[in-house]
């Protein structure tokens, strides 16, 4: 007897629908093939247990299993559910009317009860896509699958239940999730407020802007100022993630199982910040069962590197590409996937060794040559690429011990999405372009023309700091968002002078009091 359920596997951030045919036949041998892994293999002696502790008795009849199509590498344990229903069916243990109507995945216990699987998201996209009414899977998995409209979403618990729903002899009722609502109610909670910030005024300053233009940024100050901590409240200023945005990025967590059982579309944009021992493989993705890395799950978030000169020279320069072209192709020698990644990158730094380089008051211990060797482990092509370099320094103590702090979170977010609306509406029709950061270079000469006054600023800066053509566009895109914060339609030689001096290291004698004022 052939019987024939429908599960998914995950390639990728996306998912392909996978055809678990069984062949019920005389003998004892069991064997499953069309390319599974080991957790797949393995999933006769949890499917058997399950069984018997859910109270069947199967008989020890010859089994085949053919997971097509057969050049797909199915991973993981999540095919115990698909294989066992189609075990129950094929001994005409159960009756399931209409089998074909469902995708089915879950992780088998030997129990019996169903575990959670990672990518329900996508899977339950591609559900809807190929046309199945419904989708069954565990019920820490159902609020995240339920966010796809026009599904049937059920939550299970255990094998039994599954059986006996398809057999029509208990029912389970759909999980539904008024994704908009939830959304709307869950989008402006943070933990962490810019009220809370005491001084540091430029830096918020630096912030705003990169925030409004989607712009990189790299913090340079002495320990203690106050670097990490005015990073860590950069989401409660960037502006809200759109539906299709939070679709998207939820897709990327589900597939690294990184999401909360419960949990349904993400609300607020990621911030990921791993520490400077993380392989170049964690952070582009990849490996044996190729995951997504760190800059994949910052997708259209916030990438966080702490102490970034202790991070690998191999783990900085992969970022240079996915940098420019805001996605990685990952290829090895059994696959090849590619990844989103448009992520913001935020970056901290001590100036030096020992860290007071620049400080006012405490003096540098560092060996002669120190400070040049710090900052060489940081590529020159990799710092062109970081649009704002920003200097901060230790907040006095009057003004860390006074009461209250500057502007809340919720002021300087308004008028982030201000500036993020007017570029929205500049490239409404260019497909893959958002925000100023993203500006290609037709697009710079469309909306960044400069007057003459605006050019010698540029040029004298430029040919005095000997800056390169990436430094050059970076500091037009940077004063392209400083023009739309102020409401300006052109570019005026404000916005040049204030986006010039966002270019801390480009300067040749950086950190000298002489040097703070470029032009």
């Amino acid at each position: 007897m052939l019987v024939k359920t429908y599960a998914a596997a995950v390639q990728g951030v996306d998912a392909r629908v996978i055809t678990v045919e069984t062949v019920i036949k005389r003998g004892m041998q069991y064997c499953i093939v069309g390319l599974p892994d080991t957790a797949v293999k393995e999933s006769h002696e949890r499917v058997r247990a399950a069984l018997t502790q859910s109270g069947y008795k199967v008989p020890r009849t010859a089994a085949v299993i053919n997971m097509a199509p057969a050049d797909i590498r199915k991973e993981g344990a999540a095919y115990d559910l698909p294989i066992a229903i189609s075990l129950l069916v094929g001994t005409e243990i159960i009756k399931a009317a209409g089998l074909e109507r469902y995708m089915i995945m879950g992780e088998l216990s030997l129990d019996g009860s169903v575990q959670p699987i990672r990518g329900a998201l996508p899977m339950a996209i591609e559900a809807r896509a190929r046309g199945f009414k419904g989708m069954i899977l565990p019920s820490a998995n159902a609020t995240e699958a339920a966010v796809v409209n026009n599904l049937e979403v059920y939550g299970v618990d255990n094998l039994r239940q599954v059986a006996e729903f398809l057999e029509g002899i208990t029912p389970v009722e759909p999980t539904v999730v008024d994704t908009r609502a939830a959304f709307a109610r869950e989008q402006n909670q943070f933990e962490c407020d810019f009220n809370e910030v005491k001084g540091q005024e430029n830096v918020k300053r630096a912030f705003e802007v990169a925030c409004a233009g989607g712009h990189n940024i790299l913090l340079v100050g002495p320990p203690g100022s106050g670097k990490s901590m005015m990073a860590r409240r950069l989401p409660s200023i960037m502006p809200p993630l759109s539906l299709g945005e939070a679709l998207e990025t939820t897709k990327i967590h589900s597939v690294a199982g990184k999401l909360r059982r419960g949990s349904h579309l993400m609300t607020a944009r990621p911030f990921r910040a791993p520490h400077h021992t993380v392989s170049p493989v964690a952070m582009v993705g990849g490996g044996s069962n190729p995951m997504p890395g760190e800059i994949s799950l910052a997708h259209n978030g916030i990438l966080f590197l702490d102490e970034f000169p202790e991070f690998p020279r191999s783990v900085l320069e992969v970022l240079r590409q996915p940098l420019e072209d805001r996605h990685i192709s990952v290829s090895r020698a059994r696959y090849q996937v590619d990844y989103p990644a448009s992520f913001m990158l935020v970056a901290s730094m001590n100036p030096c060794p020992c860290g007071y380089y620049t400080h006012p008051t405490k003096q540098c211990t560092c060996l002669p040559g120190a400070v040049s060797r710090y900052l060489s482990r940081i590529s020159g092509p990799l710092l062109d690429r970081i649009d704002i370099q920003c200097e901060i320094m230790p907040v006095e103590f009057d003004e860390l011990h006074g009461r209250g702090g500057g502007e809340s979170s919720a002021d300087i977010r308004a008028r982030v999405v201000a500036a993020r609306q007017v570029q929205e509406a500049r490239y409404v029709g260019v497909q893959g372009v958002h925000c100023n950061a993203q500006m290609t270079p037709k697009l710079m000469q469309q909306y960044c023309a400069l007057s003459d006054e605006s050019v010698k600023i540029l040029k004298r800066v430029m040919t005095k700091y000997d800056m390169s053509a990436r430094a050059y566009d970076r500091i037009l895109k940077v004063a392209r968002t400083i023009a739309d914060l102020d409401g300006k339609p052109h570019i005026e030689p404000l916005h040049i002078g204030e986006a010039v001096g966002y270019r801390t290291l480009d300067r040749g004698s950086w950190g000298k009091a002489s040097d703070l004022t470029p032009f």
